[in-house]
């Protein structure tokens, strides 16, 4: 197994209700590493490539205004499997079918205002990390508790 980067935003439905300590506490007590972190306000342009795969759905353009709303918060997390740990973290796009406990079964009841952004594969990440980060932005570095987080032969 390999230590794996992946992008999460805090959508800016996080921002509004005052959860991005509480979302991002969430990642940190699994024993996910911040190597990346910034706010940015996105734009149409940027939220058309990022969205592009749904551009011929019908709800492409709200999603797209819900993303310019308020700030997002941009995070590079790393870990053993880090992508499926994140997205099980998250739990399904659809708040309300999502089991309590996870991000989204615990704090929204939205479709859209689903509170994270995830990666879903290695391709997508290293994609997606590049749209939002620069490479000097994202921080190599060991955690002190690493070799508490995982067995030797896990990394």
């Amino acid at each position: 197994m390999a230590l794996e980067k992946t992008l999460v935003l805090l959508k800016p439905c996080t921002l509004q209700r005052g959860l991005v300590g509480e979302i991002v506490s969430v990642f940190e007590k699994k024993g996910l590493q911040i190597c990346g972190m910034k706010m940015m306000q996105l734009s149409d342009e940027l939220l058309s490539e990022h969205y592009a795969h749904l551009s011929e759905k019908p709800f492409f353009q709200r999603v797209k205004d819900a993303m310019m709303t308020a700030p997002v918060i941009a995070m590079c997390l790393k870990g053993v499997d880090a992508i499926a740990a994140v997205r099980a973290l998250a739990g399904p796009t659809n708040g309300r079918n999502a089991a309590p406990g996870t991000i989204r079964g615990s704090y929204c009841m939205s479709f859209q205002e689903n509170i994270v952004h995830a990666s879903d594969s290695p391709e997508t990440a290293a994609v997606e990390l590049k749209r939002f980060f620069r490479d000097d932005e994202i921080v190599e570095w060991r955690q002190s508790i690493f070799s508490s987080l995982y067995a030797n032969d896990e990394y």
